[in-house]
């Protein structure tokens, strides 16, 4: 099947735990739809470049899947209708990459690679 990365972010006003009930919501669509959450990162408040919905900050979320094109059109559809879910961004890649993503390494993990 193939593999995906998805972004969200959802409302400011939500609590840290209503906002990682999406990610388990989302995560339950995927598996009813035959496929599956491969990792997910909860990724905290933060400020956006500028205002969406009038809101300047947004809880991020950041998922990992391998799922049928069905089941991640069905995800998108159901994250798009949401009401706190501000924006959502899904990228097909060719393999996930192993360990925490760029935004959850410490800064100087990611500063060895820019010397690289």
């Amino acid at each position: 099947m193939p593999l995906y990365e998805h972004v969200f972010i959802s409302r400011q006003d939500l609590s840290n735990a209503q906002a990682e009930g999406l990610i388990e919501h989302f995560g339950a669509v995927l598996s009813d739809n035959g496929g599956k959450l491969v990792d997910h990162e909860y990724w905290g408040v933060k400020t956006m470049a500028y205002k969406i919905n009038k809101n300047r900050k947004g809880h991020y979320a950041f998922l990992r899947s391998d799922a049928p094109a069905p089941a991640v059109e069905e995800m998108e559809r159901l994250m798009r209708l949401h009401d706190d879910v501000m924006r959502v961004l899904t990228i097909k890649v060719d393999e996930h990459e192993e360990g925490p993503s760029a935004q959850m390494q410490k800064r100087d993990d990611r500063d060895d690679r820019r010397r690289r």
